[in-house]
């Protein structure tokens, strides 16, 4: 089971940016790789870094790929986080970022982001309708600890 999951989670990390830079291509005002359907699910600057947020289901991105969603796997989301300093525009991408995410029915998920591709990203599962509260803090090589929280609104 374990093992279903790090791999479908190593295989998202890895193809996953490359197809949305893909289908994104020549598009001005993308961000390769971190877009699904151009949408980001919330961005902030928050003392000089700009944090990109966005949401997409795993379902769709394996199908992108040309693979099915393994039955056994819980997580039904994935959520990446693009750090820039808003300054230069130079990509963070070290550092370190966790997740919590409170959903509708006041359950909590707290996850490690990884660092992948370009952003940071984690696997969770969003299986209600509803309001759910993203809560993200991240260290970037400045040493600085710095949170962002959103609603992100599942349909």
């Amino acid at each position: 089971m374990k093992k279903i999951v790090l791999t479908t989670a190593a295989v998202l990390a890895l193809a996953v940016p490359n197809i949305f830079a893909a289908q994104h291509s020549g598009h001005s005002g993308h961000t390769s790789g971190m877009t699904h359907s151009g949408a980001a699910a919330h961005e902030e600057v928050t003392d000089g870094v700009k944090a990109t947020f966005t949401v997409q289901t795993m379902k769709d991105a394996l199908a992108a790929m040309g693979m099915q969603m393994p039955a056994n796997v819980k997580d039904t989301h994935h959520i990446s986080l693009k750090l820039v300093n808003a300054k230069s525009g130079k990509e963070i991408t070290s550092g370190e970022a966790r997740l919590k995410v409170i959903a509708p029915d006041k359950s909590e998920q707290v996850k490690d982001m990884l660092a992948m591709h370009g952003h940071f990203g984690a696997d969770v599962a969003m299986t209600a309708k509803g309001k759910y509260g993203v809560l993200s803090k991240f260290k970037t090589p400045d040493g600085k600890v710095r949170s962002v929280q959103f609603w992100y609104q599942l349909k």
